[in-house]
């Protein structure tokens, strides 16, 4: 994951230590008629004496906090802003500064004992607290938030304005026109998971076509697996009029700009003229965009749903990289990657991870429980596999990855080959890749493929790869563990 300016990546438990627990008791006695005023206030004095008062303070505030999401802000003894972060839980989160281990960690000891005071904004879920962060840190500008580790820019989300059709994306060198920017961003993985949640609300689009309502020709496209899972309304295929999907795009804008409530009372607004007018699937599609805002907090979990940064990979040049060495004609925008996992025969299972854009999107990941084959044998179980994801895609006419990656070496192929020839079914792109050198395998080629150890394409291939694997052994534990507490 790319570092972020949040100096304390891990939330930690509402502890903190017992020599905090008691703040300086004030004695000060209530003022006289004609009393001269004092010269400085209890808090004042305490904190003259005592360079700590104000940490003590916000460490005692912070007990307050609510368990909920939202923005706290540090403050020094000026009640300067200092710092800004956002939280799922405000009360463990900003708790976490005043623990020991804080005060010990290179990324936050050298600051945190300018903390004097500590507020917070309540958020209704980890999405609002993720753009009001962004927004308070654009505005604010506290000297904390600027250190950055790695040297990248921040990521910024980015809308087109001058397409047909804008599309939203991530990134790190925004254009200077015909784009609207909403950032920057502290964690590039929190916004992708931002993304993929605002995506089930507003299903905007996010590949890169080029797509004009005119053309004939977009009416034949095929869309992507966005569409078959209703994360977008598939302009490629001209499903929804550029009109309509603009109105999407104005939404999702008054959202980012922190209009939700406003956005609540238009929905609600139109779908009663949608329901008077009798146009009752219009309405039915505006009340659940009203419900789906409303449970905003309930449709994930950042950390979990985050589609994971990078580091040792270049997305787009993995993709352009495997186009190349492939000979495909057009950049593949989907892979499938393929495992088995199993422990001497027992509980046999088997895993599809699915990336998107060169990132993995776990909503098109699957496990499957080996049912057909007895004891070790992966190219069955392989067989297996590809035979029921793919008999199901096919039945139910959803879209196939452009590439399906297969963990193993040519036998493993052959398996997942013969599994399309038995279902008459023609395959996608079809690979494997063998871990001990990191060979690529091809059908009709009987020599595999050897790319450098540092070709983008391969760095991709072994990311999905690994993934599929550490997916397949997840379930794999799971299930043993669950025969073990049978027994």
């Amino acid at each position: 994951m790319t570092p972020t300016n949040d100096p304390q990546q891990q939330p930690a438990e509402d502890a903190f230590p017992q020599e905090d627990a008691a703040l300086p008791q004030e004695n000060v006695a209530p003022p006289q008629e004609d009393a001269a005023p004092p010269q400085k206030d209890a808090a004042a004095e305490a904190s003259a004496s005592d360079p700590q008062f104000g940490f003590r303070r916000a460490a005692a505030k912070v007990r307050e906090f609510p368990q909920t999401p939202g923005v706290y802000l540090m403050k020094d003894s000026a009640g300067r802003v200092i710092y800004v972060g956002k939280a799922k839980n405000l009360r463990s989160r900003a708790g976490s500064y005043f623990l020991k281990a804080a005060a010990e960690d290179a990324r936050t000891a050298s600051w945190i004992g300018e903390i004097a005071d500590i507020d917070f904004v309540p958020c209704d879920s980890e999405v609002d607290a993720l753009l009001m962060e962004s927004r308070l840190v654009k505005d604010v500008q506290p000297k904390f938030n600027k250190d950055l580790k790695d040297d990248k820019s921040f990521p910024y989300l980015m809308i087109t304005t001058r397409e047909e059709f804008p599309r939203v994306e991530v990134t790190r060198t925004p254009r200077d026109r015909g784009v609207k920017l909403y950032g920057p961003f502290p964690s590039a993985g929190a916004l992708r998971g931002a993304i993929q949640v605002m995506q089930k609300i507003f299903k905007f689009r996010t590949c890169s076509l080029d797509i004009s309502e005119d053309e004939e020709r977009w009416k034949w496209f095929r869309p992507c697996l966005l569409a078959s899972i209703n994360q977008c309304t598939a302009p490629c295929n001209l499903r929804i009029s550029k009109e309509d999907y603009r109105r999407d795009i104005r939404r999702l804008q008054t959202f980012l700009e922190g209009g939700k409530t406003r956005l609540l009372s238009e929905l609600r607004s139109e779908m009663k003229e949608a329901s008077s007018k009798l146009e009752f699937e219009k309405a039915a599609r505006l009340r659940d965009e009203i419900r789906m805002l409303e449970r905003l907090d309930e449709r994930g979990d950042l950390e979990t749903h985050a589609q994971p940064e990078v580091f040792y990979v270049d997305p787009k040049k993995g993709l352009v990289g495997l186009r190349k060495v492939l000979s495909l004609s057009e950049t593949p925008r989907v892979i499938e990657g393929v495992d088995i996992a199993h422990l001497g025969g027992g509980e046999t299972v088997a895993s599809v991870v699915q990336f998107i854009d060169g990132l993995p999107f776990k909503p098109g990941y699957r496990r499957y429980r080996i049912r057909e084959v007895k004891g070790v044998d992966d190219f069955r179980s392989i067989h297996e596999v590809v035979s029921r994801r793919f008999r199901s895609l096919s039945d139910n006419q959803e879209a196939f990855p452009d590439v399906l990656l297969i963990d193993g070496g040519k036998g493993q192929l052959n398996a997942a080959l013969a599994a399309f020839r038995d279902q008459e079914i023609t395959p996608p792109t079809l690979i494997s890749l063998a871990k001990r050198d990191e060979e690529i395998y091809r059908p009709g080629e009987s020599e595999p493929l050897r790319l450098s150890r540092h070709a983008f394409a391969l760095r991709l291939l072994q990311y999905v790869r690994d993934e599929a694997h550490r997916f397949a052994q997840h379930y794999h534990h799971i299930l043993r563990s669950k025969s073990t507490l049978d027994r």
